[in-house]
């Protein structure tokens, strides 16, 4: 079969499929479960994978919500990652319902090729990537669950159509002060305040966002800042996160920030306790021949997508660390108007859309097609290797 006629039957495969498709989507959206309990959705998935006759393989990596599934055998091998996790309060928001919607279209869509040319393609499920310090992807990258991979992608719904997306390393803190009660208007000498400390670490850590890479970020809340006013605060504690371009710089950033506490804990007397998450989530390396793919594929569906915006930075994903051992790509397709923040009601509402669903599943179309291009011409899987081994300088 002639590329060009391979790629119109998978377009048609994921036109056919489109009720169950949506109805998996929206069975996801109106169950929203958190990082790690996503259990109806990876049963919902992994049982149509089944039926499309994939082999599966649940609760890897010591994760119940984990799964891989496969289609076809040997080399070259490409992954599809499905996300299928909520956000607490707010459900889809992030819509990755869509995620995994597209990448489930994709996977059955990309059988023809694998019966053409060989190979296999995974569908893998990754939970929780809205976990902070808990990715799914960040911990199976760690144990090697991407190993033996030949390329990897993951399509986002956003508010533009882009190939590549910019990506900051990201750690999360823990912190926690521990002072002396004492009434606060009687005998406020006897205590130990806290809160105090606390509110001197934001302090310092606004003073620190002056001296920092503009690309990097500090951010945090307070999760606990005392009992009742007129009780000195003995306990005080917020969790942090802090971004940066590259993990070199975010170690030296963690320094910084981790003295913004140290001193607020010498100027005030309470003691410090702080714990750093054990994951971090690393920057996305963005592989620029798959991307480009990408892009014609997606323009032979009449989308116009460009390459990349600089002016958009989209905080941290574990596909990060996905792409620090594989080539990979995360583009963005448009689902709503720019003007919808994702991690909103209205990206939530957009996210159960029909004219949601119908983007991803163009995005689906090309992401499937470009598993056609890598295994119809396997120089162009040498120049995705290449760059990866050796990635162009901007």
């Amino acid at each position: 079969m002639e590329i060009a006629e391979l790629k119109a039957e998978i377009s048609g495969y994921i036109d056919a499929h489109y009720p169950q498709l949506s109805e998996i989507s929206l069975k996801i959206h109106s169950n929203p479960e958190l990082g790690y309990h996503e259990v109806k959705a990876a049963g919902w998935l992994t049982q149509y994978l089944e039926e499309q006759g994939f082999s599966i393989k649940r609760g890897i990596c010591n994760m119940s919500t984990a799964f891989k599934a496969r289609y076809g055998k040997g080399k070259p091998v490409i992954a599809l990652l499905a996300e299928y996790d909520a956000l607490p309060d707010i459900g889809h928001a992030c819509g990755h319902n869509l995620i995994a919607t597209c990448t489930l279209g994709a996977g059955i869509a990309s059988k023809p090729a694998i019966d053409q040319f060989g190979g296999s393609i995974l569908v893998i499920g990754t939970p929780a990537e809205e976990v902070p310090g808990g990715g799914g992807k960040a911990i199976m990258a760690n144990v090697g669950a991407f190993n033996g991979i030949d390329a990897a992608m993951i399509v986002h719904p956003g508010t533009q159509d882009i190939a590549t997306m910019q990506a900051l390393a990201c750690i999360g803190l823990e912190v926690e002060f521990i002072g002396k009660a004492a009434h606060a208007a009687s005998r406020p000498e006897a205590g130990i305040n806290a809160l105090e400390a606390m509110l001197q670490s934001f302090t310092a850590i606004n003073s620190l966002r002056q001296h920092i890479r503009s690309s990097a970020r500090i951010h945090g809340i307070i999760t606990d800042g005392g009992e009742a006013p007129n009780i000195v605060p003995a306990h005080s504690s917020g969790i942090f996160m802090v971004r940066a371009d590259d993990i070199v710089y975010l170690e030296e950033l963690k320094q910084k920030v981790l003295h913004c506490f140290i001193a607020a804990s010498t100027a005030t007397g309470a003691e410090l306790k702080y714990k750093w998450d054990e994951v971090l989530y690393a920057p996305m390396r963005n592989n620029i021949p798959l991307a480009e793919l990408y892009i014609q594929n997606m323009k032979s569906l009449g989308r116009s997508v460009v390459l990349t915006d600089p002016d958009i930075n989209y905080g941290s994903t574990d596909m990060g660390n996905v792409s620090q051992v594989v080539p990979s790509i995360h583009p963005h397709v448009q689902i709503t108007e720019d003007d919808i923040s994702i991690h909103s009601t209205e990206f939530a509402l957009a996210a159960a859309s029909e004219a949601g669903t119908r983007a991803m599943l163009d995005a689906a179309k090309a992401v499937a097609m470009t598993v056609v291009d890598l295994l119809a011409s396997p120089e162009i899987l040498v120049k995705v290797k290449k760059e990866f081994v050796n990635p162009e300088k901007e």
